[in-house]
């Protein structure tokens, strides 16, 4: 479990600095997902820092976690 929590945590680290990357000077045009979604349409850079908190998120959990 805590692999998979680590694993998720580097996707959404990886998303959300794509995406404030991507808002924030226009480069890594393919990247960010956050930037497809239609719904999240003039709250990308929210959403990107959303993306960055949950990775914190999901690393503190995965830390708290027992190994093995």
């Amino acid at each position: 479990m805590k692999q998979v929590l680590e694993f998720l945590g580097v996707i959404a680290l990886i998303q959300g600095a794509a995406g404030l990357m991507h808002e924030l000077t226009g480069w890594l045009r393919a990247w960010p997902l956050v930037q497809r979604i239609g719904l999240l349409e003039g709250y990308e850079i929210y959403a990107s820092v959303a993306l960055l908190v949950l990775s914190i998120a999901l690393f503190a959990a995965a830390e708290s976690r027992r190994s093995g």
